[in-house]
């Protein structure tokens, strides 16, 4: 296949006209074959959301083969093709079970499973936001290690607040295993930076669940901010950070260092009503989904294209930046960008047409059209 004078994004972070070729399921130097015409399109990779829970009435929570691939789907008919998706706080014997269903998914459908991002219980209560404190336990590597058992080796995220007892030890013992993002947190700046420096490298959705920024305690932002090698996640369906904040976010931390993640849960593309996140109840009205009883953001239901496209027509992030926050940094983050992330030669063809509205023209998976 060849895809003929479309702009295409480079592992530059910049667009630049010319063709791009692909051999089989992977970009190629050279090859003929079936020619699309791609002028006047950006030709971008496939996005990558490494940070949520549900769409289309599945949760990744349900621990079935058959919310995997309904999720995988319409995750790929929204020109994510690669997935990391996030787990809730529930008992070791039920994560146990999900993330063992996770490791039997042979991803032949829709959106190519990658990895799990582990996000509970080893969090904070007073920062547990719509996790269920019923499950929260103290940070254990001897649990952590027999949960990767049961994944196979897929958790690619540890959410941990260093601040709870045993949570140093815990990110010393696993940091070299998998990505330590800090999360659910009241930490302060001191801590947070002794997390980093013991092998913290992430933090989960940049302003929520942790004490905010200020000038005399920057807490965990502050901490992430001055130090190089944290990566942060942030959420732009303009619910969970203001317009303003998402700027200045890009401004601190550059467009190296953001991940976006859509944080979706079951209600994403559905309509408004009642459904359910870590067995809480959720009420879902427009934009923003809340726990029905306490009144907590529960997740968002805008899918990362549209996080990403929101970034670029609402909050004056260049377009450059927002696709490689989307592309290229998860799949950094969570150490797969040897096989996906970028459009270079090697890579899966996982790739993405879109027009000057950001809209989607065509989406390739591993060197097919997508019907």
């Amino acid at each position: 296949m060849v895809i003929k004078n479309g702009k295409v994004f480079t592992e530059e972070g910049i667009f630049t006209e010319k063709d791009l070729y692909i051999d089989g399921e992977k970009i190629a130097s050279a090859e003929s074959g079936e020619v699309i015409d791609a002028t006047g399109l950006y030709v971008i990779p496939g996005l990558t959301d490494i940070h949520f829970h549900g769409c289309v009435g599945y949760d990744f929570c349900d621990g079935t083969q058959e919310a995997l691939e309904k999720m995988a789907e319409y995750e790929l008919a929204n020109g994510i093709t690669t997935i990391c998706p996030a787990s809730m706080t529930f008992s070791e014997a039920q994560l146990t079970d999900i993330f063992a269903n996770a490791a039997n998914y042979k991803s032949e459908k829709g959106a190519t499973l990658v990895g799990i991002n582990m996000e509970g219980p080893f969090i904070s209560m007073e920062k547990k936001g719509a996790q269920n404190g019923e499950y929260i336990h103290r940070p254990d590597a001897d649990m952590f290690e027999r949960l990767q058992v049961a994944a196979n080796g897929l958790i690619k995220l540890c959410d941990i607040a260093p601040e709870v007892d045993g949570a140093m030890e815990c990110i010393e013992r696993i940091s070299d295993k998998v990505t330590v993002s800090l999360a659910h947190t009241a930490a302060d700046w001191d801590v947070a930076t002794e997390a980093i420096h013991k092998g913290a490298k992430h933090v989960t959705h940049l302003y929520n669940a942790m004490p905010p920024y200020s000038h005399r305690a920057p807490g965990v932002i502050g901490a992430a901010c001055d130090n190089e090698q944290v990566m942060v996640e942030l959420i732009c369906d303009g619910i969970h950070s203001h317009p303003s904040t998402v700027r200045t976010t890009f401004k601190m931390f550059g467009d190296d260092r953001i991940v976006l993640i859509s944080d979706s849960m079951e209600a994403c593309g559905l309509e408004d009503g009642q459904y359910s996140l870590g067995g809480q109840e959720v009420t879902v009205k427009g934009n923003l989904a809340i726990l029905t009883e306490l009144g907590n953001i529960a997740g968002s239901v805008t899918n990362l294209m549209n996080c990403m496209r929101k970034a670029v027509k609402e909050m004056g992030i260049p377009l450059e930046s927002a696709i490689k926050c989307a592309t290229m940094n998860p799949a950094k983050a969570i150490g797969i960008y040897d096989k996906y992330g970028s459009l270079s030669v090697g890579k899966q063809a996982d790739v993405v047409l879109l027009d000057e509205d950001l809209e989607i023209k065509f989406i390739i998976k591993a060197g097919k059209v997508v019907e």
